[in-house]
């Protein structure tokens, strides 16, 4: 829907859309064995090569210089088909997000120079909220050399990345910065890949710094405003993640209850499943709308009504998680099963639900901070 405001994003959305039907039709119930399968580096390669990784990347760091816009039509696309590369691609961006927000010259250290999609890659725990994290690793340092000790959970892409962003804390209280870490070095120690809910193809690991090297990405207990600013963009690109996969379960949907006949007929032509097609398809194209305003709106006014794109998100993920509950009621029992697909959608709708922190914990930071200032704005 967002391409027919902006009709310089149909070319991204009509290669996102080929390379989805290329390298991942068919081929997703393989792609989610990992990580007791073989990881698809060849489908990350390519995604490389045309971008993907890059999307919001100025093009003089190496990326194709994008906007909300452009990622937001990768993702949907992307997601429709198989919502793991999506989460890869998801969080690359936003750790290059909050190394632009915290005007971070280490950027042009990283991307340029990158001679290999793991080297462009830059793990980020993206289903944390640092504010709402209590755990996080310790930095002790000055000036930009810093060493962190703790623990770290889920980080994603830990395993694949050359580097990871890491929120530590510097001090008491609840204050962090952001560090840039190379995973390889003396006092990082990484778990296996995690098995996780869905998105299997977008591994996480938990790790374990002891006195590890780090460098201060930005300033000292700057890390919370570059996570705000960063987030709000980043909540409408989750948001597109699961509204493709929406669309993608509709559409399996659809193509089943036309293909199995039951009674004599077709059972789309069955009153209560063209009911459930229905509601499916109103709560996709909801999403779509919804997404489309907030990418207009973030182009137009920036960080303006930052509230209700967290909002959005929240509503959009919501009805994700319903839509594909009825995309497996569509198919039966075969909804359960892997050849369909359905049932990663399911999956994997909730653990995009969960990126940049629960639902729960975004919906009491909201309330809250209308209590505290009598205010939905942020």
């Amino acid at each position: 829907m967002l391409i027919s405001y902006r009709n310089d994003l149909k070319p991204i959305a009509d290669l996102a859309q080929s390379f989805a039907a290329r390298e991942l039709a068919g081929k997703t119930e393989e792609h989610d064995r990992y990580p007791f399968g073989e990881f698809y580096d060849h489908v990350l390669d390519k995604a490389h090569e045309v971008g993907f990784l890059g999307a919001i990347l100025p093009e003089s760091l190496g990326g194709i210089g994008g906007d909300i816009g452009t990622l937001c039509v990768i993702l949907q696309t992307i997601c429709q088909v198989d919502g793991s590369l999506g989460g890869i691609i998801f969080t690359n961006a936003m750790s290059q997000e909050i190394m632009l927000a915290a005007e971070a010259d280490l950027a042009q250290e990283i991307f340029p120079g990158a001679a290999s999609p793991r080297e462009f890659l830059v793990a980020f725990p993206s289903y944390t909220d640092p504010a709402q994290t209590d755990t996080l690793p310790k930095a002790v340092g000055s000036g930009k050399d810093f060493a962190l000790t703790g623990h770290l959970e889920f980080l994603v892409m830990g395993n694949l990345a050359r580097q990871a962003i890491i929120p530590a804390r510097t001090g008491k209280g609840p204050s962090y910065a952001f560090f840039l870490v190379d995973l390889s070095a003396t006092g990082v120690e990484k778990s296996d890949p995690i098995f996780s809910l869905g998105l299997h193809a977008c591994p996480a690991v938990d790790i374990n710094f002891q006195g590890a090297k780090a460098r201060l990405v930005g300033t000292e207990n700057g890390g919370h405003a570059a996570f705000e600013k960063a987030s709000l963009a980043m909540n409408v690109a989750a948001a597109a993640m699961n509204a493709g996969i929406m669309k993608g379960s509709f559409d399996e949907a659809l193509a089943y209850s036309r293909e199995r006949f039951q009674g004599g007929r077709a059972i789309v032509n069955w009153s209560e499943v063209s009911m459930v097609l229905a509601g499916m398809s109103i709560k996709s194209d909801v999403a779509a709308m919804c997404i489309t305003q907030a990418c207009l709106g973030l182009d137009k006014s920036g960080d303006g009504g930052g509230s209700q794109y967290i909002s959005s998100s929240i509503h959009i993920h919501e009805l994700a998680c319903e839509a594909v509950t009825d995309g497996i009621q569509i198919l039966g029992g075969y909804g359960y099963m892997k050849d369909y697909g359905q049932e990663k959608r399911y999956r994997d709708a909730r653990m995009v639900q969960a990126l940049l922190g629960p639902a729960p914990m975004k919906k009491l930071a909201m309330i809250r901070r209308i209590v505290d200032t009598g205010t939905n704005n942020m």
